[in-house]
């Protein structure tokens, strides 16, 4: 059996972002543009005037102030709202496996490790641009590593599924190397003239490389445990499969395409799942609040973190025990927990101990405990 270790990490982060308050000035556009064209209907009691948004609104609701977007043209369209992403030729590298590229160089510039050492690559993520060939064969492919890749969907939580997978590939031998590589483009496939979810998320691609501690070539974070667990519900759910139905022969402008949640049931079904999840996982491993530097939770919501955070330490975190980026990457689904691993992590010194947990749809959670060794 081998020790798995993260030893590297890379985060790609798009150069267009959008301000709550660009985003409610298109939002606010668009809903008076829609009233406008249901004046009849609304007043006549079959339908109900859309509300304006508001930058205090989102913030109260997610702690989000900003996010970052391929493509911000469209989405602040009124007359559009949604990214406006060109098909790409066949030739061409995708949109996906180009961000996935750039985040996984970065992991491997860290690491000291050249392309051509790494085994597998894993494409964990929500938002997958196409169902073959998969992605992370294609990043193989632009990357040169050697051996294999392959693509796999647990939503929110595909990063720490990834690592699991990756970590248990390597304790069993079968690979040396591997990166877990989650590239998002969550704007895609978000409801833009939604209020109740227009302003979740944001694009970016994250990466980790895991490799056997003994071939590390410097400090590194071992892993010492992965757990995940999954248990249905259709409260957050993308009906925009490989199989795109339609209704009556029809093509239809289809809510249910796109990202849906009921937030309420979310809220009141998940919080106690993930820290019951994270609390048995700890307590498997002997491991006590006392002992966790930091926990690096998904990013969804400041209050669903911060209440975990509550629940699992004991008490609420101090600052930097539980660090949140939200306010500048808003949503990023699987990304979100190792955008806040790459970026709170310097400051760790060997015996320090410290959990990702990501969690979402499905249900899904996942969470790897980690210690950081020279």
């Amino acid at each position: 059996m081998f020790e798995p270790a993260i030893t590297g990490s890379g985060v790609f982060t798009p150069d267009q972002s959008i301000s709550n308050d660009e985003l409610v000035v298109a939002f606010n556009a668009y809903a008076d543009a829609w009233n406008a064209d249901h004046a009849q209907a609304i007043a006549a009691g079959k339908a109900e005037a859309m509300q304006h948004s508001s930058s205090d609104f989102i913030k109260a609701a997610s702690g989000i102030e900003r996010r970052y977007v391929l493509d911000k043209t469209g989405v602040l369209d009124p007359a559009v709202m949604h990214p406006l992403l060109p098909a790409r030729e066949m030739d061409q590298i995708s949109a996906m496996a180009e961000m996935g590229v750039d985040a996984c160089q970065k992991a491997l510039d860290m690491a000291g490790v050249a392309a051509v050492e790494v085994d597998a690559v894993i494409c964990a993520a929500s938002n997958h641009e196409r169902a073959y060939p998969a992605i992370a064969i294609e990043i193989q492919e632009a990357l040169g590593t050697g051996g294999f890749g392959f693509d796999m969907n647990v939503a929110c939580s595909s990063a720490t599924f990834g690592i699991q997978a990756a970590a248990d590939m390597i304790r069993a031998g079968s690979i040396r190397r591997a990166l877990v590589v989650n590239p998002e483009i969550c704007s895609a496939h978000l409801e833009w003239r939604d209020r109740d979810c227009h302003f979740i998320f944001g694009d970016v691609a994250t990466a980790v490389l895991i490799e056997r501690a003994d071939l590390a070539k410097g400090p590194r974070f071992t892993i010492k445990s992965t757990r995940c667990a999954t248990q249905f519900s259709n409260n957050i759910r993308n009906n925009n499969g490989f199989l795109r139905r339609t209704r009556d022969g029809h093509m239809e402008d289809r809510r249910d395409m796109q990202f849906m949640q009921n937030g309420r049931k979310v809220f009141k079904e998940v919080l106690p799942l993930v820290s019951k999840h994270i609390a048995e996982h700890m307590d498997s491993e002997g491991v006590e609040a006392a002992d966790l530097k930091r926990l690096w939770l998904h990013q969804a919501n400041k209050t669903m973190n911060d209440y975990i955070g509550k629940k699992v330490l004991g008490r609420v975190p101090e600052d930097g025990e539980q660090p949140n980026i939200l306010q500048d990457y808003a949503n990023t689904s699987s990304a979100g927990s190792i955008i806040a691993f790459a970026q709170y992590s310097d400051d760790f010194a060997p015996g320090d101990t410290g959990l990702i947990c990501s969690f979402g749809a499905g249900y899904s959670v996942g969470s790897v405990i980690v210690e950081k060794t020279t």
